[in-house]
């Protein structure tokens, strides 16, 4: 199926995943589209902060079934990636394609830290347990001054898996560095020539469109990851959404982007003002990853436990807010 304005959202037949590490020294693999909706999961944790991979297949199964997504992005911002050690990051991404395997399309793992060398040592690893993909945010302490100096640290990250696709990760609200993404994207595949694409978390829809203009030919996989603004994006090209209210309302963003292939602006428009109202409720009582931990509980009866200090946990008064707000929205989603 095709989305008006030549973005694909249906998932293509693709090699089997699994062939990561063992030809690392050959000819990359064949490209897979990244395309539809991609949660960015959420690290289930006990209530003493350890990782708690024992929920992970039920959580897979969760959103095949119920919420009709079959992409994940793990270890990233929802899943306080920065926060666990390597080898609990290590221990996820082999539980994530554990269980993943023959019921999830693709499994995109989230290898960026600020010390280069770890963040080889998790893209080495992603590639040797099969994963599809692998991405990198921006090192944001010790930052990079410009273009040229981010795709150095991007290059050498890319270089510990070469025949694993890569993608940037795009986040300035969170990382604080400014170069724009369309800037990078200006010949950035002569530099990383397994580059594939980036995940644009940013709401600066200039940038975003100035992307999608200058990959005019589609070889990028352009993921929008604001999921308020997603239908903005998908008029102006996005081939994909990564996002974390994709694992408790994918259901209702499949059905959106259904209408838009369906080139039914008026209703895509509904489902996405719906969606818009309970994140704009969310918004303002306080939200970040602590409430969508608590969220993703109440809606799927998994338990996602506390997040990881310096964060707090969502406070019952939110908990029971959300519950509220999601039952009187149920009405509307249906129409």
């Amino acid at each position: 199926m095709t989305v008006s304005g030549g973005a694909q959202i249906a998932a293509e037949v693709s090699a089997p995943r699994g062939a990561g590490a063992a030809g690392a020294s050959s000819m990359a693999l064949p490209r897979r589209k990244l395309q539809g909706l991609v949660a960015a999961t959420i690290t289930p944790m006990t209530e003493n902060g350890e990782i708690n991979i024992s929920v992970i297949g039920q959580y897979v199964d969760y959103l095949v079934k119920e919420q009709g997504v079959k992409n994940i992005f793990v270890n990233g911002t929802t899943g306080e990636g920065l926060s666990l050690t390597i080898q609990e990051r290590q221990q996820l991404a082999e539980e994530w394609v554990t269980q993943g395997k023959n019921k999830l399309d693709q499994i995109i793992i989230h290898v960026g830290a600020l010390c280069l060398k770890e963040s080889q040592e998790l893209a080495q690893h992603a590639a040797a347990i099969g994963a599809d993909g692998i991405a990198v945010i921006a090192p944001f302490f010790l930052k990079p001054s410009n273009k040229d100096a981010l795709i150095a640290f991007l290059k050498e990250v890319a270089a510990a898996a070469p025949t694993v696709p890569f993608y940037y990760y795009h986040i300035p609200p969170l990382t604080g560095i400014k170069i724009c993404a369309e800037e990078l994207l200006n010949g950035i595949q002569a530099q990383i020539p397994t580059f594939q694409g980036l995940k644009f978390s940013d709401t600066n829809l200039l940038d975003f469109g100035q992307c999608v203009d200058q990959n005019g030919s589609r070889q990028f996989d352009l993921l929008f990851g604001v999921d308020e603004q997603l239908l903005s994006a998908l008029i102006m090209g996005a081939t994909g959404a990564v996002g974390s209210t994709y694992n408790y309302l994918g259901k209702r963003t499949n059905q959106m982007l259904e209408a838009f292939e369906r080139q039914d602006l008026p209703l895509a428009l509904k489902y996405q003002f719906n969606i818009q109202r309970f994140i704009n409720f969310v918004v303002k009582l306080g939200f970040g990853i602590a409430q969508t931990k608590a969220i993703m509980t109440l809606v799927s009866g998994i338990p996602m436990g506390p997040p990881r200090l310096p964060l707090q946990s969502a406070s019952q008064e939110f908990t029971d807010k959300a519950e509220e707000k999601l039952k009187s929205l149920e009405s509307s989603f249906l129409f």
